[in-house]
């Protein structure tokens, strides 16, 4: 050991409190994605990932308690990569960028072998089911009730429309094509067509019993 000087021991890192390596953390969370696209999350395992990475288990679990910790955190992490969706200042606009964004990651190839396989298991397991519900559905629809609720405030549609139908018909239209009955979208054009065709829908939204006259601004 060196000696510093005086009688002062050289500081170091307390036991236990090792700093955890941007390459190692990148390299987990690359094996992390490929084990659960080809593995699937009930077959997935902390050992596998941990070999896929070139590390061991202490690694892992310096970065996490568990299995679904790990998955939370990462999916999470790769989710919150495609909310970035400005104020465009129009409803149109908004909607645009929204189904860009979707599209991005519906078309992903990782996420096209990730996301239904998540879906099924969510559908077996409760607590990651409400564990992904936290860090990726309400972060996300958030962002959605933001388009909605700038649209009320620009009054370019009623301040009767329900937000949270609302952003199920905003999602909905383009994971259904994409997601469910595997069908492409041809070009960004009919993303645009998309677009329109939901910002008919939602500003020809009908008179509530009641309301009185629609807040929609007037030209």
């Amino acid at each position: 050991m060196a000696a510093t000087g005086d009688n002062t021991r050289p500081s170091r890192t307390p036991a236990g409190a090792a700093v955890l390596q941007a390459d190692v953390t990148e390299a987990i969370r690359q094996a992390f994605f490929t084990e659960l696209a080809e593995c699937g999350y009930g077959r997935l395992s902390i050992e596998g990932v941990a070999r896929r990475a070139g590390v061991g288990k202490p690694a892992i679990y310096r970065r996490w308690r568990s299995k679904q910790d790990m998955a939370v955190a990462l999916i999470s992490e790769a989710a919150w990569a495609y909310l970035d969706m400005p104020d465009t200042g129009t409803l149109e606009g908004d909607v645009i960028a929204f189904l860009r964004a979707e599209y991005a990651v519906l078309t992903d190839p990782l996420a096209k072998a990730i996301i239904p396989d998540l879906l099924s298991e969510a559908n077996r397991n409760p607590a990651l089911e409400a564990a992904l519900l936290r860090a990726v559905r309400d972060p996300r629809r958030t962002r959605a009730a933001a388009i909605i609720r700038r649209a009320i405030e620009r009054g370019e549609v009623a301040d009767t429309l329900n937000p949270d139908l609302a952003m199920d018909v905003l999602a909905g239209p383009l994971y259904w094509r994409l997601a469910v009955v595997h069908q492409p979208i041809n070009g960004d054009e009919e993303l645009v067509q998309l677009a329109h065709m939901l910002l008919g829908a939602f500003t020809c939204l009908p008179e509530l019993p009641g309301h009185g006259k629609s807040s929609r601004a007037t030209s």
